[in-house]
């Protein structure tokens, strides 16, 4: 609760001389506002980034039907969340511009493989 959002906190990190304070919710600066999603992890390509998909419906009028739709963000990891994977279940939190594409932040591991 340290955040602002009921999610658990952390370990301390294992390294605090060379951890990047700057980008951590947790135990740093970086302030969490606006909107939380919860998504699968599709792609851990990058460093200290992951792409968090969401589907959703989107009903379309003409065919009286459902459509599928999907979004995904990329967003950063913190330190202390680090051992992410494909198809795990993850929270993300909207912050500040991190970089030119991420705008959001991992807060919460949900589940693992759904």
């Amino acid at each position: 609760m340290a955040i602002g959002l009921d999610v658990p906190l952390p370990s301390e990190p294992q390294n605090p001389e060379e951890y990047d304070y700057e980008k951590c919710p947790f135990y740093g600066q970086l302030p969490v506002r606006g909107q939380t999603r919860s998504g699968t992890v599709v792609s851990t390509d990058m460093a200290k980034t992951v792409i968090v998909e969401q589907e959703y419906d989107v009903f379309v009028p003409k065919y009286d039907r459902y459509m599928k739709r999907r979004s995904r963000i990329p967003a950063h990891v913190p330190g202390v969340l680090d051992s992410l994977e494909v198809g795990d279940e993850v929270k993300i939190a909207e912050t500040r511009p991190i970089s030119k594409t991420k705008s959001h932040v991992v807060v919460e591991l949900l589940g693992g493989d759904a």
